[in-house]
């Protein structure tokens, strides 16, 4: 599996499956260890899957606390804009009321708007 398919989406939901997958394997290195070469290949198989499901699941949890931490930092007009919450027609009002600038300002005339007013004078 791609190292970027598998860190996108839910990590926690995925590394359940990689440790699931891995009691299997053990499961299966315990069924057939009489024969010495498939004991060793299932187990490394069951350890590798298990490795990855822990490294997982540890990624998901410093995911949700990153995540949690930038909650909290991030102001709440600001998450209610990108939650979808406000549109974003308020936020940018807003915003430009913060600043001091309700409207707009207007475009400089362009070159044919200036020559119009200048021989309408």
């Amino acid at each position: 599996m791609n190292p970027r398919q598998l860190l996108t989406g839910n990590p926690k939901r995925s590394s359940m499956l990689y440790l699931g997958i891995g009691a299997i394997s053990l499961l299966k290195a315990l069924a057939v260890r009489n024969d010495k070469r498939r004991f060793k290949r299932e187990l490394l198989d069951a350890a590798l899957f298990l490795g990855v499901g822990i490294a997982l699941h540890k990624y998901g949890s410093l995911r949700e606390q990153k995540q949690q931490e930038l909650r909290e930092s991030v102001p709440d007009v600001l998450l209610q804009a990108l939650e979808g919450e406000g549109s974003g027609d308020d936020f940018a009002s807003m915003a430009k009321k913060r600043l001091g600038r309700e409207s707009e300002p207007e475009p400089e005339p362009s070159l044919r708007d200036r020559a119009t007013g200048f021989v309408r004078s």
